[in-house]
């Protein structure tokens, strides 16, 4: 009679999980970063803070961002005044859209990848879908299931609110998958309308909110609690990051860096 331990080894895949392919999608509406403070300030109404304005510039000049998508359009916002109003109340109308849009942006970078792939949907064994863009029952691994038409025997994985580490968090999970059950193959989604989430007046009291709305890492540095943080209210989602970020990465990047590459026997020299 097979021991636990056989039958577990006979469960497992033979070497490690493999990228099959990548698809990837965006909303439509796009803004080249040197012209989005003037869109910014000009739809918050916020053209008359001016010095406020020039700091903005200055750190869309700085951020080495090309061009940013955004599921966010003129005819939404004036739809929905209470969006680019700081902290007024607006979770339920946000949430309304982002429940419906996430899982069918997350369906076109999909398909994209299937198609990649070459492989028929029903081999498909796992979803694993994150997204800090909104939160429901049956989630959103539910509704990109019924709208790629997976087999119902799929067993979905749904993580919200990992922020900017959610992508790196599920793709561990799904090798975690491949790896411990032999002949997987999982579908990895994430699914992020951030930008409409978080998008907000500017705050003149509380200026860091702006480095949230033009940069949008994780992983656990001592005493860092505190350098970006994000809180979801009635008012969306109000993402900061304090001033000394960047000095604690570029202190931290290069032990980091190491001690992800050295078991792969990779190194800089």
């Amino acid at each position: 009679m097979a021991t636990v331990n056989e039958i577990r080894q006979a469960q497992r895949a033979v070497g490690p999980a493999t990228v099959l392919a990548i698809g990837m999608a965006n909303p439509l509406n796009c803004f080249d970063q040197s012209t989005y403070p003037d869109y910014y300030f000009r739809v918050t109404n916020s053209d008359d803070k001016i010095e406020l304005k020039q700091n903005f510039k200055r750190m869309c000049d700085g951020s080495m961002i090309k061009k940013r998508y955004s599921y966010l359009t003129d005819k939404i916002l004036k739809k929905n005044r209470n969006f680019y109003q700081y902290k007024a109340p607006s979770l339920d109308a946000r949430q309304e859209i982002a429940i419906v849009e996430v899982p069918k942006l997350g369906k076109e970078a999909a398909e994209k990848a299937i198609n990649e792939w070459g492989q028929s949907k029903s081999m498909i064994t796992h979803l694993v879908f994150c997204t800090t863009s909104g939160v429901d029952i049956p989630g959103a691994d539910y509704q990109l299931t019924q709208l790629l038409e997976l087999d119902l025997s799929v067993k979905g994985f749904m993580m919200y609110q990992q922020g900017c580490s959610g992508g790196a968090t599920i793709l561990r999970l799904a090798k975690d998958l491949a790896e411990n059950n032999k002949g997987a193959r999982v579908l990895v989604v994430c699914s992020e309308l951030i930008n409409f989430l978080d998008f907000h007046a500017p705050s003149e009291t509380e200026t860091e909110v702006l480095v949230g709305l033009y940069l949008q890492l994780k992983t656990l540095l001592p005493d860092s609690g505190y350098e970006i943080t994000a809180k979801l209210g009635e008012a969306g989602l109000i993402a900061k990051i304090h001033k000394n970020t960047p000095m604690l990465i570029s202190k931290n990047i290069e032990r980091i860096l190491g001690e992800a590459f050295q078991p792969l026997g990779i190194s800089n020299t």
